[in-house]
């Protein structure tokens, strides 16, 4: 889980289930001052992407339910896309990317070589674990904690 401020959390918290009933993914929260200004962002996500009017829409519905439970102080509140090379670090992210191909490093002395290209083609949630698929076929597990980097491959 990412590290939040309290704030954060408190938003995280409350966002989360809306987000879920919406079929949404709410994938991160944050609170923090940038020059003058307060600003608390939420980040969602699906599979296949959210675009302006997913985080909108969002937007529309949480504003007032942040607003009538949590105590802050933010000076801006903004809804958006986590970005399409944002780092997957948690097993919910694998899920919603399997079938994509990802760019993956590992850590050191994990035995699982170098940089590589594979698309994650299933997730065992309980032991933290993700199978990959390289194009040539071969198939491959790691454990989240073995990979020191992940973000997904765009091609253009």
């Amino acid at each position: 889980m990412a590290k939040r401020s309290k704030t954060a959390q408190a938003a995280y918290d409350i966002a989360y289930p809306v987000a879920e009933q919406m079929g949404l993914d709410l994938v991160d929260a944050e609170y923090k001052k940038e020059g003058p200004s307060y600003f608390l962002r939420l980040f969602i996500d699906r599979k296949g992407g959210v675009g302006i009017d997913e985080c909108e829409e969002f937007s529309r519905v949480i504003d007032p339910i942040l607003d009538e439970k949590l105590r802050h102080d933010a000076d801006y509140f903004e809804v958006s896309s986590p970005g399409l090379t944002r780092p997957l670090t948690e097993i919910r992210d694998y899920i919603r990317y399997e079938g994509e191909k990802l760019e993956l490093s590992f850590m050191p002395g994990s035995g699982l070589g170098g940089d590589v290209i594979a698309k994650a083609s299933g997730v065992n949630s309980e032991e933290e674990t993700v199978i990959f698929e390289k194009e040539d076929g071969e198939k491959f597990e790691a454990k989240i904690s073995d990979i020191s980097k992940a973000v997904r491959h765009i091609e253009f």
